[in-house]
């Protein structure tokens, strides 16, 4: 039996927990992770024996918009500073999952900004998905792109362009041998790509034994993921001025070979 099988776990949104400003200026450090310390002892108290911790990596604002998949959050603090944070975690016989934002990126990414700086002749130009010269919008970046949701925040990766698939593999790579996590949580996964999700569980198998893959799943097709996943019901309580919703959770451990 997988740890995951009996798993309990506590959720932590880390920029809206610790307080941490809502737009990064990539200025200076502040090593507001460590205020989730106590945190840790809190969900063990509770009976929970996981944490998913997430967004953590640099982005502009809400973590959401990544503006670098190997670094902390400078609001959040340093890398070792995560790394301390999921020893401690471990001591505490709590398994860790990042939130994996593998959907989109931030407009400060590095890829998106060569876009930017060198337009037609960028060869990250295949990194995104319709690229288009031929348009504009509310950045009048002089092209338009496909994005997320209608924000065009975040823009949309072309997961089947084997270079980006080979750069998001690598960051899962990252995160276990710089981290030791034991699993992350697919942001957006109703509009993930199959055979990219694939890819990522195979890196999955490889990197670390029992190692944790779970899609979310608000809107789209629950049928075409049911074709492919083992599907379960994850209910979200808001804390504030909402009530609990339920959302729909892929587990992509089964059924994907």
């Amino acid at each position: 039996m997988a740890w995951y099988d009996e798993a309990i776990f506590y959720h932590i949104y880390p920029l809206g927990l610790c307080g941490a400003e809502k737009q990064n200026t990539y200025e200076g450090v502040s090593h507001r992770l460590n205020d989730c310390l106590p945190w840790v002892d809190h969900l063990v108290s509770l009976g929970c024996n996981a944490l998913y911790i997430g967004p953590l990596f640099e982005s502009v604002g809400h973590g959401y918009e990544t503006t670098d998949y190997k670094k902390l959050d400078c609001r959040l603090g340093t890398n070792e500073d995560l790394k301390n944070f999921v020893t401690y975690c471990h001591k505490k016989n709590v398994h860790v999952i990042f939130d994996g934002v593998f959907n989109h990126t931030g407009r400060d990414f590095f890829a998106f900004r060569d876009i930017l700086k060198k337009r037609e002749s960028s060869s990250y130009l295949d990194w995104y998905c319709n690229v288009n010269f031929g348009g504009n919008n509310e950045y009048n970046d002089g092209f338009s792109y496909e994005n997320w949701g209608g924000y065009n925040l975040l823009v949309k990766l072309n997961q089947r362009n084997p270079a980006v698939k080979d750069y998001i593999c690598n960051v899962i790579r990252f995160w276990v041998s710089e981290f030791d996590i034991d699993g992350i949580r697919l942001d957006a996964a109703d509009v993930l790509d199959f055979d990219f999700m694939k890819a990522l569980r195979q890196t999955a198998n490889e990197v670390k034994a029992d190692f944790w893959l779970m899609g979310e799943v608000i809107h789209g097709d629950y049928g075409r993921s049911v074709a492919t996943c083992c599907i379960r019901l994850q209910t979200t309580s808001c804390t504030k001025h909402c009530s609990p919703v339920t959302t729909t959770t892929i587990i992509l451990r089964l059924h994907i070979p």
